[in-house]
């Protein structure tokens, strides 16, 4: 993972700090309920029950508190991923699972959300980065269960020309093509599935 810089050392200490954490505990709950454009600061303090001022101390803006939201999610997001990667059973059962630890979860989330579509659209205005980080991290741990799987079967991937790392990153740029074509939801997560599907393929015939 790239080093962080101060101003994501700052986001990362929303997971440590409990009054930070409180606050984006807080703050995710009113951007879901009332949009990224209609909440305040005054609307995050009152949630976090925490003064204006108090909440100056530790976050500079809202923006900055959205910033903070998305880095604790994808954290927790790849922690649980990595830990469903780790358990039992087939590679398929894996990576699904971890799938939706990592992605479906959140985005069940933010579309039941009816400011969803503005969230989405704020996040990739003003935390980009933070959500390049996370599917970088979230491709390096899908390819290293992969390649695992396919060590253990004896299958060389690389010879094949189908490297994990490429495996994993084409599952999450079909994942993202899907959403750019409003494929979301139930026929989202099938569609993933034949996706995992084919690369569970991959590394049991070659």
């Amino acid at each position: 993972m790239p080093i962080m810089n101060t101003k994501n050392q700052k986001e990362e200490e929303s997971v440590t700090d409990p009054r930070r954490a409180r606050i984006v505990h807080a703050a995710l709950e009113v951007f879901l309920a009332y949009g990224f454009s209609r909440t305040t600061m005054d609307d995050i303090a009152r949630a976090a029950k925490l003064s204006r001022p108090a909440l100056y101390l530790l976050f500079r803006n809202k923006a900055d508190i959205f910033r903070a939201v998305g880095a604790a999610l994808l954290e927790q997001s790849c922690v649980q991923a990595e830990e469903a990667l780790k358990e039992g059973g087939t590679l398929d059962e894996r990576l699904m699972k971890a799938l939706d630890k990592a992605l479906f979860h959140l985005t069940r989330m933010v579309d039941a959300s009816p400011h969803g579509q503005e969230l989405i659209d704020v996040e990739n205005r003003i935390a980009a980065d933070i959500v390049a980080e996370w599917r970088e991290r979230l491709v390096r741990l899908f390819a290293r269960a992969i390649a695992e799987e396919a060590a253990q079967r004896g299958t060389d991937l690389e010879a094949a020309d189908m490297p994990p790392d490429e495996l994993a990153a084409m599952l999450f740029d079909v994942l993202e093509g899907m959403r750019l074509r409003g494929l979301c939801g139930k026929a989202g997560e099938e569609g993933a599935g034949r996706m995992v599907r084919l690369i569970c393929l991959a590394v049991s015939r070659l």
